[in-house]
């Protein structure tokens, strides 16, 4: 068998995060009255917070963003898009955001049962460019904690995916070596690019068949087909 560390993203290749934070985003909207306030339907607000915070995380990945500003300032500009100048809403509601999102588990089909069966044969760690608290208690909740021997995030490591350096960071913290290690992620930038550039083979969770150019390791549709692959 040529792997012994399988390195899983969490986000969006685990965890279902669009469901988890559409089921979040729609108890905030009724917990805080934010239609009263003008926010006209659920599907506008989860939407305009998400052009913010994508435009924002982008940022913190290249370093130009602390997160403790990132966590509040997404929604500052949210509400502000509706033309509601409220800091002290903001910030109850990312606050929130950040207590009820990594306690609502969504996982895509065949998750545990895939982790479980790799479990038997390889070593599971996870790389994450999330905040560490919320990620640590996402797999708790979901029932994971048990499986994943390392968890990487890029706080501890002091950069994020795509950098070459959080995949040497990995390999230091697990004792892994180079050709027995594979990356398993759904972004193609982030994820899977960012460990070809370490010369780590990866493996692309690409659900909606995404076209692209790249030429991964690896590509599959569901995760299920990681068993099939590997074992």
């Amino acid at each position: 068998m040529k792997y012994k560390h399988l390195f899983f993203d969490l986000d969006r290749t685990l965890w279902d995060f669009d469901q988890s934070a559409q089921q979040t985003f729609a108890l905030l909207y009724e917990k805080h009255a934010l239609k009263q306030k003008g926010i006209p339907d659920l599907v506008t607000f989860l939407g305009t917070y998400n052009k913010h915070n994508d435009l924002l995380w982008e940022s913190y990945r290249n370093g130009e963003l602390k997160k403790e500003i990132l966590r509040d300032l997404r929604f500052i500009h949210t509400l502000e898009s509706f033309g509601i100048m409220d800091q002290e809403l903001a910030v109850t509601l990312s606050e929130d955001y950040l207590y009820y999102a990594p306690r609502t588990v969504h996982l895509f089909p065949d998750a545990v049962e895939v982790v479980k069966q790799l479990y038997a044969h390889f070593e599971l760690h996870l790389i994450t460019n999330g905040f560490e608290e919320v990620q640590h208690i996402k797999i708790q909740t979901a029932g994971l904690e048990s499986y994943f021997k390392k968890v990487i995030t890029s706080e501890a490591a002091g950069v994020k995916k795509p950098d070459p350096m959080i995949f040497a960071y990995a390999l230091q913290q697990t004792g892994a070596s180079l050709n027995e290690s594979l990356m398993i992620g759904d972004d193609l930038e982030v994820d899977i690019l960012g460990a070809k550039s370490f010369g780590m083979d990866q493996l692309y969770f690409n659900p909606e068949a995404l076209p692209h150019t790249e030429n991964p390791s690896y590509e599959i549709r569901q995760l299920k087909e990681i068993v099939s692959l590997l074992l």
